[in-house]
This record gives C-alpha cells, sequence and structure tokens, in this order.
C-alpha cells in the first residue's frame, strides 16, 4: 500500500488508543502494587494526606510513593489537591480499590490480569500451539484472584437473588437438601450456602487439588460442619440422589461440558435443579463488541479455552458463549428446560431442569 492511500486520522486515532490501553495497563499495575502493599487500605478513610504522611503511616520509602501517587493520581484511582500537595481516596473509590468483599471492589479482577502476565511466555507458547494448558500450569496468583473477583458477587447476589429466583429451591434448602457444588474452586459459593443453610448438606467437587485443599480450609475458618470437598471430574464425580446441584462459572473451562451436564443430570433426583451460573454474553460475537466482552474473550484465550483444551473432548465453549449455545449444550446432554432466572451485568443464571 502506497503512502497517499494512508490516512493519517486513522493511524493517530489508532496510536492515541494504544496510548491510553498502555496508560491502562500501567496503572492496573500500580494498583496492584497499591493493593499489595497496603497502601490504599492505609489511605481509606484518612482524608486528604501528603506523600510525607502517607510515607509515615505505612513505612514505605516516600520517594517511591511520589512517584506511584503521581501515576494513581493521573490514572484518577486516587483524588489529587496540587494547591494543596495533598492525595485521598474518597469512600466511592475505597469502595473500588480497598474494600476487600465489597461486591464493587476490583482487586481480584486486577490480580488476574497480573496473574496472566507472570506466565506470559506459556500462554504465547499455547497460542501458537494451538494445544491446550492446563488450569494447574497458571500462576497460583490466578486462582486466588479468581476467587477474591467472584466471591463478592456470590456474596451480593446468591443467597437472596439468585436462589430465590429458582422454582421451590429455597425452600428445600431451609428443610434440608442434598447439594453437589461442581467446580468449586476455593469453595466460597459452597461455604457460603453451608453457612445460610444448616439443615442442608453440601459437597464441594474440583479437579483441582490445590483448590480444594484451601476449599477445606476456608471451611475450617468459616466453622460450617455441614459441607465436605472432594477432588473429582465434573463428569463422573461419586454419589447421587442431589436435590440441588450448581456450577460457577465453570462449565465453559471443561473439556466435556456436556458429559458434566449428563452427569448432573443423572446424579440429581427427578424433581432436582441445575444451577448454572456463566459470564454474562450475547448469543453473537457482534453482541459482545463491548469492554466486558473484551475483557472476557481475553480470559478466555488464555485460560479458558486453553482449560478446556487440555481435558478430554476439549469443547472450548470459551467465555462468551452466550444462553443459545449453553442450551445446546443442557438438551445434548439430557435437560428439557432451561430458563433464565436471573442475571447481574456480569452473570446469567440458568434454571436447569427435565
Amino acid at each position: 500500500m502506497s503512502e497517499e492511500q494512508i490516512d493519517s486520522a486513522k493511524v493517530e486515532a489508532m496510536a492515541g488508543k494504544i496510548v491510553g490501553d498502555v496508560a491502562g495497563a500501567v496503572s492496573l499495575f500500580m494498583a496492584y502494587m497499591g493493593d499489595q502493599a497496603g497502601v490504599f487500605d492505609a489511605m481509606d478513610g484518612e482524608g486528604p494526606m501528603t506523600c510525607q504522611q502517607l510515607a509515615d503511616k505505612t513505612g514505605l520509602n516516600p520517594k517511591y510513593l511520589h512517584e506511584w501517587l503521581g501515576s494513581v493520581s493521573a490514572a484518577g484511582y486516587v483524588d489529587f489537591d496540587a494547591e494543596n500537595g495533598t492525595f485521598e481516596l474518597p469512600p466511592e473509590k475505597a469502595l473500588v480499590m480497598a474494600r476487600e468483599g465489597q461486591p464493587a471492589c476490583m482487586q481480584g479482577f486486577i490480580q488476574a490480569i497480573v496473574a496472566q502476565f507472570e506466565t506470559h511466555e506459556q500462554a504465547v507458547a499455547t497460542f501458537k500451539s494451538g494445544e491446550g494448558r492446563d488450569w494447574s500450569d497458571h500462576s497460583p496468583c490466578l486462582f486466588c484472584s479468581t476467587d477474591r473477583f467472584f466471591r463478592p458477587g456470590y456474596q451480593a447476589h446468591l443467597i437472596d437473588e439468585w436462589l430465590p429466583a429458582l422454582d421451590g429451591v429455597s425452600e428445600k434448602l431451609k428443610a434440608g437438601a442434598k447439594v453437589a457444588d461442581i467446580g468449586c474452586g476455593y469453595g466460597s459459593s459452597t461455604v457460603l450456602m453451608a453457612q445460610r443453610f444448616p439443615n442442608s448438606t453440601f459437597v464441594g467437587i474440583d479437579f483441582h487439588e490445590p483448590s480444594i485443599e484451601k476449599a477445606r480450609e476456608r471451611a475450617r475458618e468459616a466453622g460450617v460442619s455441614n459441607v465436605s470437598f472432594e477432588v473429582a471430574r465434573a463428569q463422573d464425580y461419586p454419589g447421587d440422589g442431589f436435590d440441588f446441584a450448581c456450577i460457577f462459572d465453570a462449565l465453559h473451562d471443561m473439556g466435556d461440558p456436556v458429559g458434566a451436564a449428563r452427569h448432573i443430570r443423572q446424579t440429581l433426583k427427578d424433581d432436582g435443579t441445575f444451577m448454572l451460573v456463566e459470564p454474562m454474553a450475547g448469543d453473537s460475537m457482534a453482541e459482545n463488541m463491548h469492554s466486558l466482552g473484551q475483557i472476557f474473550y481475553g480470559f478466555s484465550t488464555v485460560a479458558c479455552t486453553p482449560a478446556s483444551l487440555a481435558q478430554e473432548v476439549g469443547r472450548g465453549l470459551g467465555a462468551q458463549a452466550g444462553q443459545r449455545q449453553l442450551t445446546e449444550v443442557l438438551n445434548e446432554a439430557g435437560f428439557a428446560n432451561v430458563r433464565r432466572a436471573a442475571e447481574t451485568p456480569t452473570n446469567m443464571v440458568l434454571e436447569v431442569t427435565g
């Protein structure tokens, strides 16, 4: 293509976008550093502070803090008062940057990005090879960040919104039900339900042994006795007669989602319910051309799809499968009825029966 055919305005616009994206990438890394070093926690509720005051409180080198504060202030993560030379983390920003466990806290999301850059060479090699990559091959930072990101959403929505949206499930859980939480990871959803429904018994299932060990630790810390955790695959875990089964943000990671759903159907009672929680997505790529779609497609490229391709069948649904494709999987597994029972900006909740 000759020079005359190049639209310089489009070149400048594209270069400008890249500058903005690089700025965002740097800002996320600075946010992660501030989180890990406790700087955001130190600023929360303190009002305006000088760099030296923050250094005195945190014990950090003021020269480092000066540069860090310049970056996060330019990013808009921290408020900078140029006239007084002070920095502040107001409560609205503290909810996003500092307050662990709050639904608005984004540090888990940020940590998940850092985890991917930590093992970038493996990610590139996997992408080039076309082969799968075991879930266990990722940085441990990914496992804890995944739980850290999803846990506040489960705490905010699972008990009071998602379960009541299912036909008769909350009533069964209150009376006493047998429950399987498949692909439970660190067990946050399992423990949360076990705490709220002491008459029911829960088993959390995951094929990743380090996650199950962490889930058992979490259950001990929570003091719940009606929950257990087992290392097993979704398509052949032990047990049957379950009143309720659930998968949170994990079916699309499985190599054989049909096999997993079929086994769930076989282990449920005839009147049992399966709740499937998956990332929010439209049924076509065109419907997912927005920031959340950009993020989920990216994570799917480096984590979700490689995990699926590393397993038997290797269906590779991807993190933006959409309800139509998920319904096809569930129908193929033998389930007759699929209904969207609830949703949030980041998740869809499907009630699966029959």
